[in-house]
């Protein structure tokens, strides 16, 4: 059954006036109107570890089939829609301020399916009852985000450190499948930034990760992993010369992502420039700084 999380206060101090009663005035329409979503980004970061940060957005996610009907619906509140990146992002702007549709990750790896508006946790954004995004899909987004001016490494570790015994462990795994040694990175790098908690990983888990790393160590890489770069899953653009020049196969082009060549072209284009707002790394839109989210859409 879903809980009511008793969560950190809604970030009322660090959200414009403004900005807030456009965000409010959303998540109300998005509620009345029935439309499945989750809150994710610096909001959700602050339920669940009481970690208070300005964001210039709000993140939500949402099924791609809903965005047709989400961006009907905001268009009769006065607000403008965009289908920024086709393959995992789009937007809702009320002057200069937006909130980021979440449907995928940035490296088309992590789609939003049905399995993510499964036992989420209640609380209150700015004074609207909504569901938050689960700690598991949490960690999932956040996994991939390695980019030069965004690293979301530190918000998993303050992720475990608050929510570790209440984590769905084997769903977890699950839900990493193939890309379980991105998981076990952020294992290992959890008992190196807090050496008192790592007991707070369950046993099994590492246990698991590991026996897999050895069985790897003692056999040849498969096929059709020879002369792939799955670097491009982690960073847009730190792995382009091996694709580029190196010879290598585009991880983004492999059954792991289901993005297309127009997808990565398009991607990649915006690096140098990105659309005001726009996430600069796989998970969400992120400020100038790359503090919010790349930024994050922060999720």
């Amino acid at each position: 059954m879903p809980s009511t999380t008793a969560l950190a206060p809604s970030l009322e101090e660090e959200v414009a006036p403004h900005v807030a009663d456009f965000y409010r005035r959303s998540l109300r329409a998005l509620r009345d109107a029935g439309i499945p979503f989750l809150v994710g980004g610096a909001f959700s970061l602050a339920c669940y570890t009481g970690i208070r940060r300005a964001t210039k957005d709000l993140d939500l996610f949402i099924l791609r089939e809903d965005f047709e009907r989400i961006a009907a619906l905001m268009r009769q509140h006065g607000w403008r829609t965009e289908m920024t990146y086709p393959h995992w992002l789009a937007k809702v702007y009320e002057g200069d301020a937006f909130i980021d549709l979440i449907f995928n990750s940035g490296n088309g790896v992590t789609p939003v399916d049905a399995r993510w508006f499964q036992g989420n946790c209640r609380s209150e954004v700015l004074g609207v009852p909504v569901h938050v995004a689960n700690v598991e899909d949490s960690l999932l987004s956040k996994a991939f985000i390695m980019e030069r001016e965004r690293y979301d490494g530190g918000d998993i570790a303050h992720l475990l450190l608050a929510r570790a015994e209440r984590l769905d462990w084997a769903s977890l795994l699950d839900r990493f499948g193939p890309h379980w040694r991105v998981l076990l990175a952020h294992l290992v790098l959890f008992g190196y930034i807090y050496p008192g908690e790592r007991h707070r990983i369950p046993e099994w888990v590492m246990t698991r990760l590991s026996d897999r790393l050895a069985d790897e160590a003692h056999g040849p890489a498969a096929p059709t992993d020879r002369n792939v770069c799955a670097g491009t899953l982690l960073s847009r653009e730190q792995y382009l010369h091996d694709v580029q020049q190196g010879g290598y196969v585009d991880g983004r082009l492999t059954p792991a992502s289901g993005m297309t060549e127009q997808d990565v072209a398009v991607w990649s284009q915006d690096i140098e420039a990105p659309p005001p707002g726009v996430v600069t790394g796989s998970d969400t839109p992120a400020e100038p700084s790359g503090e919010s989210g790349a930024g994050e859409p922060r999720i």
